[in-house]
C-alpha cells in the first residue's frame, strides 16, 4: 500500500516489480509493466525505502521478484492485493468504498496540492495524454483558500 501511494503506482504495477527495479542511488522505481506498455521512472519516498528494506530483510531477500506471492512464489494476483486493500481500509476505519486506486489518485492529487507542475505528474503517472492526468486532479478547498487575488498583490511576487 505504501508503494501504491508514495510512487503512484497502479497494483498491476506493484505486483510486476523486481528488486532491481528499486534504485537507492537515484531513489526511484523502474515501472516496467505498464498499462500503456511504456517503461517508466517514478519517485521513491525514503520512508518508503525504509519500509521496502524492512521487507526485504523479513522476507529472505528475495531478489527477483520483489512482492512474490507466498503460495507460488510468483505473482501476487492483483485481486488478492485488492482485497487485501480493502481490509485494511476497513480495519483503519475508512467506512466509505475505497479502492487500491485511490492511492495513485491520492499520490497525484497531493503532489498537485503541494505544488508540483503538472507535466511532472504526468510523467510520474506514466500518462502520455495530458487528458489522463487531469481526471486525478481536483482543487480542494483548502488550496482555494490559499489563492490571493492579484489585485491585492499590486506589485506582483508572492501573493
Amino acid at each position: 500500500i505504501a508503494t501504491m501511494y508514495s510512487s503512484g503506482l497502479r497494483v498491476s504495477e506493484v505486483v510486476h516489480l523486481h528488486y532491481d527495479d528499486i534504485s537507492r542511488t537515484n531513489m526511484t522505481i523502474h515501472v516496467r509493466e505498464t498499462k500503456g506498455r511504456i517503461d517508466r521512472y517514478t519517485i521513491l519516498s525514503q520512508k518508503n525505502l525504509d519500509l521496502l528494506t524492512e521487507y526485504w530483510y523479513k522476507c529472505g531477500r528475495p531478489k527477483d521478484i520483489l512482492f512474490p506471492s507466498f503460495w507460488s512464489g510468483g505473482y501476487l494476483d492483483i485481486a488478492s492485493v485488492n482485497q487485501f486493500f480493502k481490509k485494511s481500509a476497513k480495519l483503519a476505519g475508512i467506512t466509505r468504498h475505497v479502492s487500491s486506486h485511490a492511492c495513485r489518485h491520492s499520490f497525484a492529487s497531493h503532489l498537485f496540492e503541494s505544488g508540483t507542475d503538472i507535466k511532472y505528474i504526468q510523467s510520474l503517472l506514466g500518462h502520455v495524454d495530458p487528458r489522463s492526468t487531469d481526471v486525478y486532479l481536483h482543487v480542494s478547498n483548502k488550496t482555494l483558500l490559499g489563492i490571493r487575488s492579484p489585485f491585492d498583490n499590486p506589485e506582483g511576487g508572492e501573493s
